[in-house]
């Protein structure tokens, strides 16, 4: 029986597998993906808000030619982070179950149609927030030509796209779909530009808008979606934008399943988990909390840079419970 199974290979879920591991527990890491899955999904040009000493885990420098990397530099970092450090980590497997048996959990899993079954005296739940887009419930939203993740511009290349949503997702592909020649409609509810767009790429945009190579629309209901085009209202006024391809960049929503399912308590107004601050343990014992997830729906308040430092406070809480005589003080 391993001391621990960690649900989630990004960087916060890889960070407590390390420090555990550190102070001899015995760890596997399961991910439905491949590691730090979600920074893959970024778009392929996005460069992170933090310097790269802010992404660090594991005590291995993050060493780059930029203050500010981008999407690639740290998909390099943490490969190497998971090869330096000997974390073993089981890809490509989505976790169905986590039981408690006598003296610990069965963790059950799918890879490639089987069924995988481990067992370990803990569980780390670290699946992120990216797990599921917030949908707008409305019709033809799951149409073949409307996207939740935007990855690139090039294949929109002389297309009419409309970029649903006002925040920096939004922004970010709105810019990159312009640059690659696609002819771009962004459609915002908010009366008027997000606070929370970063202030370095803000005038950037705002000037494309002005020379009226991005249309902007503002107080924007979606109403429809159909095979040609998005039909919204603004003050109750209809309109139709032609729309080739559709970027629904609405938000995203942590999937919780596996914490209701194995009996953490949820609040269903914040979408926050019942944990203990100081050792990350949910209100299940012997079920820990790691990384963004532990804020429920507001993902401006846990990131890499303070959700990397959860591992430490579950390792020193497992080290004291499983093998005490030599915890650290």
């Amino acid at each position: 029986m391993l001391d621990c199974i960690v649900i989630g290979a990004g960087p916060c879920g890889l960070s407590a597998a390390i420090e555990m591991q550190d102070l001899g527990l015995t760890v596997e890491v399961i991910e439905k993906g491949n590691i730090v899955e979600a920074i893959y999904q970024y778009p392929t040009h996005q460069t992170f808000f933090s310097s790269s000493e802010k992404l660090e885990i594991g005590g291995v420098p993050f060493i780059n030619k930029e203050l500010k990397p981008k999407r690639q530099d740290a998909l390099v970092y943490y490969r190497e982070v998971v090869r330096r450090k000997e974390v073993t980590v089981r890809p490509f497997e989505t976790v169905q179950d986590v039981a408690r048996i006598e003296g610990g959990f069965n963790v059950t899993s799918l890879r490639n149609g089987q069924v995988v079954t481990r067992t370990a005296k803990s569980v780390v739940l670290a699946t992120g927030y990216y797990g599921l887009p917030n949908l707008m419930n409305i019709p033809g939203e799951d149409l073949p030509h409307v996207f939740h993740y935007f990855k690139e511009g090039h294949p929109f290349y002389g297309q009419d796209v409309v970029v649903i949503g006002g925040k920096n997702s939004s922004v970010d592909a709105a810019i990159e779909l312009e640059k690659a020649g696609a002819r771009v409609t962004m459609l915002y509810r908010g009366e008027s530009y997000s606070p929370s767009i970063k202030p370095w790429v803000l005038p950037n945009f705002e000037s494309l808008v002005r020379a009226e190579k991005v249309t902007m629309v503002f107080d924007a209901t979606i109403d429809e979606i159909t095979n040609t085009e998005v039909r919204y209202s603004v003050h109750s006024e209809q309109s139709a934008v032609k729309a080739d391809f559709i970027f629904a960049m609405t938000g995203y929503t942590p999937d919780i399943g596996l914490f209701a399912d194995a009996g953490i308590e949820i609040d269903p107004e914040t979408g926050i988990p019942a944990f203990d601050e100081t050792t990350m343990e949910s209100n299940v014992p012997g079920i820990y909390i790691a990384g963004v997830v532990a804020a429920g729906y507001d993902a401006n308040k846990i990131f890499i840079e303070n959700g990397r430092f959860h591992g430490g406070l579950i390792a020193d809480s497992l080290k004291h419970r499983l093998k005490p005589e030599t915890a650290r003080p």
